[in-house]
């Protein structure tokens, strides 16, 4: 393999893509590139003040941007059916990592939650980095229904189970809640008979309304979502700050690196609230020109979807478009007081390796798919009978 081939604005293949693939690959790349100059201007002032150094955030994300382009551009020249045959083992692999951070003295802590765990000097969240690899386990468990045995069925429905418990345990219920509906989406798109799918609907909003009861913080988060402004320094706080921001960038925004709120006012201003930094700066036009990325990302990936012949590929698609623009506009939502405050980073905006990589590596299957969507394999109609009949 030629190593330039690793980079994708190197792959000379591309001019022989399907459009869609084609579109959806510069959509991704644009994105990216829009998300770090946010990044640059989010993170600056907190890793000048914390770290001396204003691109210490910024250079790290950088290289987890290059770590993960590798493994888009393999992805999106690995044929799916290579991808959905290992993607089983790298789903175990994470389910156990996750049940790792579980454990006192291995599971690394962050803000009363322990999600990540430490291979050296990496960080690793294993619940960013499964996702895309739920999408295809799903994928391939309910595209598949009806030819496979209960057996199986069942073992991969605990199997499921267990990476949301899991999850939920560390406790993270946002992403919870993000990789539930998103299995779930997959198997209404799959035809999955309402009965099935009307019980574990009920199941799940009970897990989350028990879950809400016991956890004293997240059931204070859901009430100061309700009235921020009610403890605007206690449990509102984030949310009045982040409301101040949107709201402070008006119509054209502050301008490029001018935000007021990213100066030590909003918490986590690089991660689970980098769109209000977004908004304060670039105001409510440059807000609609993000909304308007994701809503021709949700479009194309339909449109994959739907042009796909393969029931396992077409739930990929729709899988990763869920994943992808679901996660966004749940982050967006937050940053805006539509919905409680939860911790889901932004994809291809917020600092996170774990979950550059996973958006990355979501964006990159659904490129493969689009492609081999619009690709027909060239059959000939009889075979070659002599050897002079093959060199004309």
């Amino acid at each position: 393999m030629n190593l330039r081939h690793l980079i994708p604005i190197f792959d000379n293949s591309v001019s022989n893509w399907a459009l869609e693939a084609r579109l959806l690959r510069w959509l991704t790349l644009i994105w990216l590139f829009v998300g770090l100059i946010m990044l640059f201007s989010a993170s600056y002032p907190v890793a000048d003040a914390r770290q001396n150094d204003g691109l210490y955030y910024f250079k790290r994300q950088l290289l987890w941007v290059l770590v993960g382009l590798v493994g888009f551009n393999i992805i999106v020249n690995l044929p799916l059916q290579k991808i959905l045959g290992q993607s089983h083992w790298f789903l175990m692999v994470f389910l156990v990592l996750i049940f790792v951070t579980l454990i006192p003295g291995l599971g690394k802590k962050a803000f009363d939650a322990a999600r990540w765990i430490a291979i050296g000097p990496i960080p690793i969240q294993p619940s960013e980095l499964i996702k895309p690899f739920l999408v295809l386990q799903s994928a391939r468990l309910f595209g598949q229904w009806e030819r496979i045995s209960w057996r199986v069925r069942l073992a991969w429905l605990v199997v499921f189970g267990l990476v949301l418990l899991g999850i939920l345990a560390q406790p993270n219920l946002s992403t919870t809640a993000l990789c539930g509906m998103t299995i779930w989406l997959i198997a209404l798109a799959s035809g999955l008979p309402y009965k099935y799918l009307g019980g574990t609907a009920i199941g799940g909003v009970m897990l989350a309304v028990l879950s809400i009861s016991i956890k004293e913080y997240q059931r204070k988060r859901v009430m100061s979502f309700m009235n921020p402004w009610a403890d605007a320094t206690g449990d509102g706080y984030q949310l009045v700050q982040s409301l101040l921001a949107v709201g402070s960038g008006r119509t054209w925004g502050a301008g490029f690196g001018l935000s007021q709120q990213k100066l030590f006012y909003l918490p986590i201003q690089d991660t689970d609230f980098i769109f209000a930094v977004f908004a304060e700066e670039f105001g409510f036009v440059g807000s609609m020109a993000l909304l308007g990325l994701l809503a021709i990302f949700a479009t194309l990936g339909l449109v994959v979807a739907l042009k796909a012949k393969n029931i396992v590929h077409r739930l990929v698609a729709i899988g990763v478009t869920i994943l992808m623009v679901g996660q966004s506009l749940l982050h967006i939502g937050v940053a805006t007081g539509s919905l409680p405050t939860t911790g889901l980073p932004l994809p291809m905006f917020s600092y996170g390796g774990n979950s550059m990589i996973a958006s990355l590596i979501a964006a990159a299957l659904l490129i493969r798919v689009a492609r081999e969507s619009s690709e027909a394999e060239v059959v000939p109609l009889r075979k070659p009978l002599f050897s002079n009949e093959r060199r004309r």
